[in-house]
């Protein structure tokens, strides 16, 4: 199996604030609580890197991974869910579409959808706006560990046919899933 070395590199509001460097850069989106800390945390086979909670919304900056200087992850703040007031909303949505549409390093946005449930209303909003700027996605289904192994793969295909595109099954919790992941990260 195989992991690479990952360490927290720098959070950050804006664009502006964005570490210079030139890595492949890969922006995780999702709904609060699909799983992105637990996603890095399960690449990195680390249970603390990233920091994981039971409270939707925690994460409102982009928080930087580098990985063994391969790749660097994205961590951004959920969507769906937070307590946070409409004008905080809202200047999250202006900073996190400047990064998106602005950003050189950025190789492909990851949308991480729960395996457990329906794609929601608002993963397909976000798919809606990444097709409207055309921008490259992958689908990271996470929680497999919660699916049955027998289904696995009518999970991915339903996925796969209501967004198209790339899908691949992750769990953290077993890490059966990491080697396609990573061939998809490492570009091979």
């Amino acid at each position: 199996m195989k992991f690479l070395q990952a360490e927290f590199i720098i959070s950050a509001e804006k664009l502006s604030q964005c570490p210079d460097f030139t890595l492949p850069e890969y922006p995780l989106l999702g709904r609060s609580n699909v799983g992105k800390s637990s996603f890095i945390n399960g690449l990195a086979n680390r249970k603390n890197l990233a920091k994981t909670s039971n409270t939707p919304g925690k994460t409102r900056l982009i928080n930087f991974f580098n990985f063994s200087d391969k790749f660097m992850i994205a961590d951004l703040p959920g969507y769906g869910y937070a307590k946070v007031s409409k004008e905080a909303q809202n200047r999250w949505q202006k900073y996190l579409e400047e990064y998106l549409l602005n950003r050189k390093q950025i190789k492909s946005l990851i949308q991480l959808i729960d395996a457990r449930h329906d794609v929601q209303k608002n993963d397909l909003q976000m798919r809606e706006w990444v097709k409207a700027y055309n921008l490259p996605i992958v689908t990271i289904l996470t929680k497999m560990d919660y699916v049955p192994k027998s289904k696995t793969l009518s999970v991915v295909k339903k996925i796969e046919k209501e967004l198209g595109g790339i899908v691949l099954p992750f769990s953290a919790v077993d890490n059966r899933y990491n080697e396609k992941v990573f061939e998809l990260l490492l570009g091979e």
